[in-house]
């Protein structure tokens, strides 16, 4: 026999396969498994038992015609049935061996084909059948598919997340209908509770009830670290995998051909069986030249498994045709409708999430064969195809992650002063930042697509937003709150469009920073976005490559008493527009690609400060224009290409503050030293090879910077300079170190190191505010200062 378990083979799937089975092709399996039992019978049958038995006819040769048994044997009246019983039972003259070689010979010859294998033929059609049911399963092009979908498919199915983005969705949408019926349960009470009979409390008590179990979602538990980590694993993997299986549609493509070669499998075996079933016949006429072997030549044959055969054939043909009906039906529904398209949008509907997309190709081909089986797999399957749900999993392990006490550990007190929580690359912004009221700054670096949440609101001592490449939006409820309690913004992006047009109508604004590059076609323009609303800036500063000075600064000119421009290089042609800023104070104007000092500048009455750092400033003969800035107190010309300083600048006599650092000065002009109101002098970072002894004039001179230059000598009289706390002189080439400066007697800070100096001056000591954290020179010219110095220096 050959037991049934040996085809299992053929039809071995595993389990999880059959969300990919719709009804029709279980029902095929079913049918299947009832052909194959139909085909293994009639083998078991054909081989244990004898297939044919013959026995010799005696009837003459010449009456030996093409007629079947039946006919063969001659109709005798009932006298002659008589006179043969006496010849009954009369001997063949035929031993065993030759009935056995007439019975496998008439079996070979005269028993039909389709008599003799119909059994071995239902075998292998049906074999065929369960191969073309399987192999996508099995195809190396598909089953890669198959198995990762239904791996993803089972893992979105079972996480946790799955049920509490839905619970959650649920509940939203329960929140209206809910609301509603809380507000009646409350007049009710509220109506029962008046009379305060005992009869209506319990009354009360019983539409409460109820009341609770309607309008509160099911609790779903919270997420674990782990659970999270998983959850948020199996989004990138869905979105990886969408991306693979819309490339192509080979999965829908193979399931065509295969229900194609099953109908065109089903329509032969239909005809061919049709055909040749009356061909199973009970006796069977045998005529073979056995003559001088057994001495017969014709015989008529019993095929003993006719009758059997013949019911299982129709048996098959019935279970055939109930498969072919469903191939044809598979078919139609491959063909009536698009299946290369799958639609959320009941999902969406259903659930809220309105972002969940539509898919196409094998993906949609698989998600419809899954709804036949059980739609809530799409349900399911949908919440990790949705960025809302992604990003809700985000929030949720953000929070997890980012406790309030992890958040207070990172407080610091910003340049301003200010308490400043500082967040750096993170997938989103924790909904625990809101429980720190005291933050008074907030600092958001490199956080794609920030939402703020109405818990901004409880930040009530905010003041200051840095959203450094960081995409914000804003809830219009929420810009009032931020228009009345933000006095700092800062922005920076790649480009100055992507600036939250929000940010420009934060009225109460008093300081504005932007940061990011105008696009190169507008780049000349400069366009900005008004500012007519910020009717306090006080501070403006602009990062960009603009062409020009904006004409939208011009908005704020009544009240701007800041102005900071940083081109990184780009030339700044126009600025003309600066004279209208009449309340300036500060002027940056960095990096600019300046040759000359605007002359916009000198217009600028109010003005107190200018930064003209990283110019190309060559000649600086219009500081002479200076003196019409007559509040002017701190210039800073530093990291330019300057080679002199002209005899102007003794016009200047209210400067404070002078940087000509990182230039290409030689001299200074003995002019230098009418600068009387001169308290800061930088010239570090250039070429000096001396001193004009007129600086001793500058009597209010608190800091000099002399560093990296080349100096071999000092003056004696910049020892005059009585004020002096700061003389930074290192890196030069001085050989020694006037005893005259311990008349410096303010000095706090010294530094002598990386010059040629063999000894200091035993009269650094009477340098009472000079300590020897002040002093910065190399150990072994400290160490020869006499021991009642150093002991003085040491002091606390």
């Amino acid at each position: 026999m050959i037991p049934v378990a040996e085809f299992k083979q053929f039809t071995e799937q595993q389990p999880a396969f059959k969300v990919l089975k719709p009804w029709w092709d279980v029902l095929a399996e079913y049918l299947t498994v009832a052909m194959l039992m139909i085909g293994v019978f009639g083998c078991t049958l054909q081989v244990t038992q004898d297939k044919i038995i013959c026995l010799p006819n005696h009837e003459p040769q010449e009456n030996l015609s093409e007629a079947p048994c039946q006919q063969l044997l001659p109709r005798r009246s009932p006298e002659q049935m008589g006179a043969l019983q006496e010849v009954k039972g009369l001997k063949n003259n035929l031993d065993l061996q030759q009935y056995s070689f007439i019975n496998q010979l008439c079996y070979e010859t005269a028993l039909h084909w389709y008599a003799k294998y119909f059994p071995y033929l239902v075998v292998i059609h049906t074999l065929i059948f369960m191969v073309c049911t399987s192999f996508w399963f099995k195809f190396p092009g598909t089953s890669s598919k198959i198995e990762h979908f239904i791996s993803i498919l089972g893992k979105c199915f079972d996480s946790p997340w799955t049920t509490r983005a839905l619970s959650e969705v649920s509940g939203e949408n329960q929140k209206g209908p809910a609301a509603a019926g809380r507000a009646s349960a409350t007049m009710v009470a509220t109506a029962g509770a008046a009379p305060g009979k005992a009869g209506e409390g319990e009354k009360e008590k019983v539409l409460a009830e109820p009341e609770k179990v309607v309008t509160e979602p099911p609790v779903v538990t919270l997420l674990d670290k782990k659970e999270g980590e998983q959850a948020k694993a199996l989004f990138e993997k869905v979105k990886k995998f969408r991306v693979h299986v819309e490339e192509g549609d080979i999965l829908y493509t193979m399931y065509i051909r295969q229900t194609v070669l099953k109908v065109c499998k089903f329509l032969a075996i239909l005809v061919y069986n049709l055909v040749y079933v009356e061909k199973i016949s009970f006796l069977v006429a045998c005529r073979v030249e056995t003559s001088e072997v057994t001495g017969y030549a014709s015989f008529c044959c019993n095929h003993t498994k006719a009758h059997l055969f013949s019911k299982l054939a129709f048996c098959y043909i019935s279970f055939v045709c109930i498969y072919g009906l469903t191939c044809i039906y598979t078919l139609y529904w491959l063909f009536h409708r698009p299946l290369k398209e799958y639609s959320f949008r009941s999902v969406r509907e259903e659930t809220g999430m309105g972002d969940i997309p539509d898919v196409k190709n094998d993906f949609a081909f698989m998600l419809h064969l899954i709804d036949q089986y059980d739609s809530l797999y799409s349900k399911r399957f949908a919440v990790f195809l949705s960025e809302v749900s992604e990003s809700r999993l985000k929030q949720l392990n953000l929070n997890h992650e980012w406790t309030p006490e992890k958040l207070r550990q990172k407080l610091q007190r910003n340049a301003a002063g200010r308490l400043e929580l500082a967040l750096c690359m993170l997938p989103g912004l924790p909904d625990t930042i809101f429980e720190l009221s005291e933050v008074e700054s907030l600092r958001l670096e490199a956080i794609c697509d920030i939402t703020f949440p109405p818990g901004l609101s409880q930040l009530v001592h905010l003041q200051e937003l840095s959203l450094l490449h960081s995409p914000t939006r804003l809830p219009f409820s929420l810009q009032v709150f931020l228009r009345d309690h933000l006095k700092v913004m800062r922005v920076k992006c790649e480009e100055l469009r992507e600036v939250p047009l929000w940010v420009f109508g934060l009225r109460g604004l008093e300081e504005l920073h932007l940061e990011g590059l105008f696009p190169q076609e507008l780049a000349r323009a400069a366009t900005l976005e008004s500012l007519r609303e910020l009717k306090q800036l006080k501070v403006l500063s602009l990062r960009s490559n603009a062409g020009k000075v904006p004409a939208s600064v011009t908005d704020v000119a009544g009240h701007l008493q800041r102005l900071s421009l940083h081109n990184d290089g780009a030339r700044l042609v126009a600025l003309n527009s600066l004279k209208k800023l009449a309340a300036l104070r500060e002027l940056e104007l960095v990096a600019c690609g300046l040759e000359r000092i605007p002359h916009a500048v000198f217009s600028l009455g109010a003005l107190q400060e200018l930064d003209l750092k990283d110019n190309h400033l060559r000649s600086i003969e219009e500081i002479l224009s200076f003196q019409h800035c007559r509040k002017l107190v701190t210039l800073r010309l530093w990291h330019n290409q300057i080679a002199y300083v002209p005899e102007h600048v003794r016009k200047l006599r209210s400067l404070e503050q002078l940087y000509l650092s990182y230039n290409k000065l030689e001299t200074l002009p003995s002019q230098l030293g009418l600068c009387s109101g001169l308290r800061l002098l930088d010239v570090s970072h250039n070429g000096l090879h001396s001193l004009p002894p007129e600086v001793g004039l500058l009597q209010n001179l608190q800091h000099l910077a002399l560093s990296y230059n080349a100096l071999e000598a000092l003056p004696d009289e910049l020892f005059f300079c009585r004020k002096l706390r700061t003389l930074l002189l290192g890196d030069n080439q001085l050989s020694q170190l006037s005893p005259h400066v311990g008349a410096l007697r303010a000095l706090s800070r010294l530094e002598l190191k990386g010059n040629r100096l063999e000894a200091l001056p035993e009269e650094l000591g009477n340098c009472g505010g000079l300590k020897k954290a002040g002093l910065l020179v190399e150990d072994t010219l400290y160490q020869g200062l006499p021991a009642e110095v150093r002991d003085k220096m040491e002091e606390e």
